[in-house]
């Protein structure tokens, strides 16, 4: 049975920005907490995860969703692009739905208080009794393996963020500076940073329309385009 028993996250909130604490009367966008999800479409990624454990290979799909959010620093006025929210879609077949879907709502608090990527290390220490798991490959492209399935999990949410370019390779948040530059560069704005960048609703039939992540068919469950093979939702 694929089972992990309490699975707890252990968070401080004392290294919120990675050694960039605020100074006293700055408004830190690394560190400012979101009391909730804001409304409307937020800019997302779905990923597809693969992982090798002792039952052989497991694959789940995420959403990590983005916000831009503004503060001041020295009395500059600088924005970011943060992690806001990650999500299960429903409808995947796996025995470790509940905690992963549990772990995912807990790593979404961590986001809002914006200590994401503290939370993000801390499952990377979780151990368990089942042997190593497999996910991902090191620079020289041989595989890793973690010490548990939470581990393998967390390192590849931390991949989604690396690539984003939100944290550096050591999973800690990259230099404020460079997180706007990169904000500046790539030609946003707090109201364009918030547009979905996941399929827009198809205008055909769901019995017509493929899923863009496997190809398997559409079904309206609970209102909303959702692919019954691979857990692909078009709500996130």
């Amino acid at each position: 049975m694929h089972r992990i028993d309490q699975p707890i996250i252990a968070v401080r909130r004392s290294d919120v920005a990675a050694g960039e604490s605020p100074p006293p009367g700055d408004d830190n966008p690394l560190g400012k907490r979101i009391p909730s999800r804001p409304e409307g479409e937020l800019e997302s990624v779905t990923e597809k995860v693969r992982y090798w454990t002792q039952e052989g290979p497991q694959t789940v799909y995420f959403v990590v969703s983005f916000v831009a959010v503004s503060g001041t620093v020295g009395g500059e006025r600088v924005t970011i692009e943060r992690p806001i929210e990650f999500f299960l879609p429903t409808g995947q077949h796996s025995e470790s739905y509940q905690w992963i879907s549990a772990t995912m709502r807990s790593l979404s608090l961590a986001a809002r208080g914006g200590y994401a990527s503290r939370a993000l290390r801390d499952l990377r220490k979780v151990t368990w009794d089942r042997g190593p798991v497999r996910c991902g490959t090191n620079e020289y492209g041989k595989p890793l393996y973690h010490p548990s399935e939470v581990a393998a999990i967390a390192h590849a949410l931390q991949q989604i963020l690396q690539r984003r370019g939100f944290l550096d390779p050591d999973g800690q948040p990259r230099p404020l500076r460079e997180l706007a530059a990169t904000f500046r560069d790539q030609d946003r704005t707090p109201d364009s940073a918030a547009a979905v960048t996941l399929e827009a609703p198809a205008q055909t039939t769901i019995g017509a329309a493929p899923c863009p992540q496997c190809g398997g068919h559409l079904e309206i469950i609970d209102g909303c385009p959702t692919c019954r093979d691979c857990g692909y939702s078009k709500c996130p």
